[in-house]
């Protein structure tokens, strides 16, 4: 028996990541898994890896910038399993990056496109079909970056803190229909997104990350997972409007996680996908 037996789930940047990690962890606890992502390849591997776990799991492209896809998600969770009981708005990247004066109007609107408006759309469209089962989770990924300034990009930052207000907006109206409403605020997390734009890869993020708070290791994709699930299950029936930190204790003091692992403050710009991005 897995904690979330019979339930259906949708799970947004699934294709790699804390995305991937949480399809897979849902999967092992007897979910059936939509994996909605941008890239077909890292989906379809996701889809592989839940049926290996013993689940049902199909890949739909999406594009969350796009209103129509994320709907599309949902409706192929019912299509397909006939039901949503869960959510997780977990798709993200870091975004506009570079000084504010540099920070182009694209860039800042892009990027809350993609951390802010996907999350309003997947509660948008996961409320009526949770409605009509009898109640759900609702799961969005947060920051740290979302809770004190220093954690991450101008507008990375400014886009999780809303992420954050809008969790507890959102479970204030449907709590009335057994719709939980929570988000998850990472630390710090050795996904692509991070090693990925770090010299020298995985094992010299993994070495600073484990440096920065008092649990002396990196955090990585399943330690948010495990929280995601945790979520999602109806042992957390009873919490809603929260933002869980999972960060090993690095909100707890000092922080230095605004510096990067290596070099500079990166120029300005935009940072796409990781799987977009060259390992350097």
């Amino acid at each position: 028996m897995g904690r979330l037996d019979g339930k259906v789930a949708v799970i947004t940047g699934a294709a790699s990541g804390i995305g991937r990690a949480s399809a897979v962890r849902f999967a092992t606890e007897g979910a059936a898994v939509v994996v909605a992502d941008l890239n077909p390849r890292g989906g379809e591997e996701t889809v592989a890896e839940c049926k290996r776990a013993g689940a049902q799991a199909v890949f739909q492209r999406v594009d969350v910038i796009n209103e129509a896809d994320i709907k599309a998600a949902v409706d192929r969770a019912v299509a397909e399993f006939g039901k949503l009981d869960v959510i997780f708005n977990n798709a993200g990247l870091a975004g506009a990056v570079g000084k504010i004066e540099e920070t182009t109007a694209d860039n800042w609107d892009r990027t809350f496109a993609i951390l802010l408006r996907a999350v309003f759309f997947g509660m948008k469209y996961a409320v009526p079909e949770m409605r009509k089962a009898g109640g759900g989770s609702i799961i969005s990924t947060a920051s740290i970056a979302g809770l004190r300034g220093g954690a991450g990009p101008h507008a990375y930052s400014a886009a999780k803190a809303a992420v954050i207000n809008l969790t507890r907006s959102v479970a204030l109206e449907v709590g009335k229909d057994r719709i939980r409403v929570n988000c998850i605020c990472p630390g710090g997390i050795n996904t692509p997104l991070i090693y990925n734009n770090v010299p020298g890869g995985f094992e010299v993020a993994d070495q600073f990350l484990k440096s920065i708070q008092p649990i002396p290791r990196a955090g990585g994709p399943a330690d948010i997972a495990a929280m995601a699930a945790f979520l999602a299950s109806d042992d957390a029936e009873w919490i809603t409007g929260t933002a869980m930190v999972v960060d090993g204790g690095l909100t707890a003091g000092t922080m230095v996680f605004g510096q990067r692992p290596i070099g500079e403050t990166p120029p300005g710009g935009f940072m796409g996908p990781s799987f977009e991005q060259k390992p350097k």
